[in-house]
């Protein structure tokens, strides 16, 4: 096999070792079909038990129970910006968002294109370096719904604790930390996630709705952009993302067997005090640009003394095998995904390696 770098990419990003190589060794004939899945038929009953199975997966790992549906789409969770709000976003009502990084940010520009949006936390001003405590938030008279990011992945925060909103149904963008840890997930109505980063490939968006918010959606919207559709059909309505879908399934089966979210949380919280070890170590070198108590187990942000020193680390960390390490175009700096493929011997090593380059520097 190949050499394999240490993959920190933030989205496509790592997908276990095991699901590659099980995915390497179905490709051309899958369970004896003849054929790849790739090439399959959606209808067939192949694609059936690869959907099933995911969608069995999922409500098994995050404790969801049959009052659940679970749906796969194309589009990414950009498409469900729009998607969210033109469903449930009803004429007299109000959708409450909170603005915590880029992508809470293009959520509430779409969300206004379909009526009343109402921001009740931003932490724009202060460069995203924060995510509200419950008690912070406020909801406004005639909510339909209160939309939270639960991870920003370009500045590096991420939601520790979620607000109790009674009645006003919770819609949450998990694509960067979905699978990732322990929840209760049953205290969101709506759930969606890009697949690209917990969960598999690019091209298949995971979305997760419960029956009573389900029963609140539009009628008469176009066919393609209505939850209900996807439901009913249980995503067959048109060709879904069949192999996206396929390689997911294999995911979450490789989660399970890892002893499932809370075995997953572990691992994932010992690769992330790996990282901020060192940087709460020499903080005036390894300088981290969010609050403490929000800082993202996902993607771990940092900047360097100067512009030159940062570019030389990335230089120097891709020849020494640690890839995906530059900072979102719009930031700049150093961004750690450690997502859940991403094994913890990788975390340990560029720990290492941020200790030498110090030393060095």
């Amino acid at each position: 096999m190949a050499k394999r770098v240490f993959n920190f990419n933030p989205g496509p990003c790592a997908l276990p070792l095991e699901v590659l190589e099980k995915v390497q060794s179905e490709f051309l004939d899958y369970q004896g079909t003849g054929m790849s899945i790739i090439e399959s038929s959606h209808r067939s009953a192949q694609y059936e038990e690869i959907n099933n199975a995911a969608i069995a997966l999922v409500k098994e790992l995050l404790g969801l129970g049959d009052n659940y549906k679970v749906l796969f789409v194309g589009g990414g969770a950009s498409l469900q910006f729009a998607m969210v709000p033109m469903n449930f976003l009803r004429e007299g009502q109000v959708a409450a968002y909170c603005d915590t990084g880029a992508w809470a940010n293009k959520a509430i520009k779409e969300a206004k294109l379909f009526g009343k949006t109402e921001v009740i936390f931003s932490s724009k001003e202060e460069g995203y370096k924060r995510v509200p405590k419950p008690a912070d938030l406020k909801l406004p008279a005639g909510c339909a719904y209160l939309h939270v990011t639960s991870n920003n992945t370009i500045w590096g925060s991420q939601y520790h604790a979620f607000p109790d909103t009674g009645n006003v149904p919770l819609v949450c963008d998990m694509s960067s930390d979905i699978a990732s840890r322990r929840l209760d997930f049953t205290k969101f109505s709506l759930i969606y996630a890009g697949a690209q980063k917990n969960l598999g490939p690019a091209g298949v968006t995971l979305v997760i709705i419960r029956d009573d918010f389900l029963g609140k959606a539009k009628e008469g919207l176009s066919t393609m952009l209505s939850y209900l559709t996807h439901a009913k059909e249980l995503s067959l309505y048109n060709t879904p993302p069949v192999f996206g879908v396929y390689i997911m399934r294999l995911v979450l089966e490789w989660v399970k067997k890892q002893g499932g979210l809370k075995a997953v949380e572990k691992v994932n919280e010992a690769k992330k005090n790996c990282i901020y070890g060192v940087m709460d170590k020499y903080p005036d070198y390894f300088k981290g640009p969010i609050d403490k108590d929000s800082r993202s187990w996902m993607n771990l942000t940092l900047r360097l003394p100067n512009e030159e020193l940062e570019k030389k680390f990335i230089a120097e960390a891709k020849a020494a095998g640690f890839v995906g390490l530059k900072g979102h175009r719009s930031v700049g700096g150093i961004r750690v995904s450690l997502y859940n493929a991403v094994p913890l011997e990788a975390a340990e090593k560029l720990a290492q390696f941020m200790e030498a380059f110090k030393k060095a520097n």
